[in-house]
C-alpha cells in the first residue's frame, strides 16, 4: 500500500474518532528504517464516492492529532463506477488560505492479478476475479485452491465467489466452488447476514441486503430501483428479488424482471 519496501506492519489500531462515522477504514501502526514510526490510514470503498477527498483529509488530521505520528493515507476502490476521474488529493482555497492533503489511490481493477500470486499477498485472493487479468476460470480456480489452503482466509471463499459472478456465469461459479446450501450456511458471512436480519426484522434485513447488493453490482444505477423494491411486502418475493440480483448480468435484465 505504501511503496516503501522495508515497511513492517505492527498492529491495527482503534480508528474510531468522535463525531465522525467511519465504517470502512483500517488504521495500521507501521515502521520502516527510512521513515521510522508512522501510521497507514487505509480507507476501503466498494465504489468511489465524491466526498472521499474531504473525508480522508478529516480522518488524516484526526489520526495525526490523536497519535502524534506521520500519516500515510491510502484510498482503495474495489469496483469501478464508469469513467470517473478519481483524485489523489484534497485541496481547498478560501480567502487566500490554502489546504492540501495527498493520499495514494489503489484501484483494484488496475492491479495486476499476478501480484496476488507472485508476491504472495494472500489477502488479495478473494478479489482475484476483479483484478486486472483475473477474469478467467483457470485463474479463479487457482485463487480458490490457495484460499482454501490458507487457514486464516479460507472462510473468505464466499467473497471470491461473489466477485466471480461479475465475470463468469453464476452456474459456472457454483460448479467451481462446489457449493451447496449446507456449506453456505456454515460461512460466517452468511451467519452475520442472518443475525442482522433477525435483529432488524426479516423484511428490513432483506431490504438492507438487497440495497447493498444493488450498490455493489450496479452502482448508483442499481440504487434507483430501491423505491420500487421497497414497495414489496411479501418476504418470499423479496427473496426472489435478491436471487435475481445475483443472476442478472445487466441492470436492464433486473429492471425487466421487476416489471414482470
Amino acid at each position: 500500500m505504501t511503496n516503501i519496501p522495508d515497511t513492517i506492519a505492527k498492529e491495527i489500531l482503534n480508528s474510531e474518532f468522535q463525531w465522525i462515522s467511519r465504517e470502512n477504514d483500517v488504521l495500521i501502526r507501521a515502521e520502516s528504517r527510512e521513515y521510522g514510526k508512522f501510521l497507514v490510514l487505509n480507507e476501503v470503498q466498494i465504489r468511489y464516492k465524491a466526498d472521499m477527498p474531504l473525508r480522508i483529509n478529516a480522518y488524516t488530521a484526526l489520526a495525526r492529532e490523536k497519535y502524534k505520528l506521520p500519516i500515510y493515507p491510502v484510498l482503495i476502490n474495489i469496483l469501478p463506477d464508469g469513467n470517473i476521474n478519481i483524485p489523489n488529493r484534497y485541496e481547498s482555497n478560501f480567502a487566500g488560505l490554502q489546504a492540501r492533503q495527498d493520499y495514494r489511490v489503489i484501484n483494484f481493477w488496475e492491479v495486476d492479478v499476478n501480484v496476488a500470486f507472485q508476491q504472495e499477498i494472500s489477502s488479495l485472493l478473494p478479489f482475484v476475479p476483479i483484478l486486472k487479468g483475473g477474469d478467467d476460470e483457470s485463474t479463479i480456480r487457482e485463487a480458490l485452491r490457495l484460499l482454501r489452503a490458507d487457514e486464516q482466509l479460507n472462510q473468505l471463499e464466499t467473497v471470491l465467489a461473489f466477485f466471480a459472478t461479475f465475470v463468469l456465469e453464476s452456474e459456472l461459479v457454483q460448479q467451481i466452488m462446489r457449493w451447496d446450501m449446507a456449506i453456505l450456511r456454515e460461512s460466517p458471512w452468511y451467519q452475520e447476514i442472518e443475525q442482522r436480519g433477525k435483529k432488524a426484522g426479516l423484511q428490513e434485513g432483506l431490504l438492507s441486503g438487497i440495497e447493498l447488493a444493488l450498490e455493489i453490482k450496479f452502482g448508483s444505477d442499481g440504487l434507483e430501483l430501491m423505491p420500487t423494491i421497497s414497495q414489496i411486502s411479501d418476504l418470499q418475493k423479496l427473496q426472489v428479488v435478491k436471487q435475481a440480483i445475483k443472476s442478472s448480468n445487466t441492470i436492464e435484465e433486473l429492471r425487466a424482471f421487476l416489471v414482470v
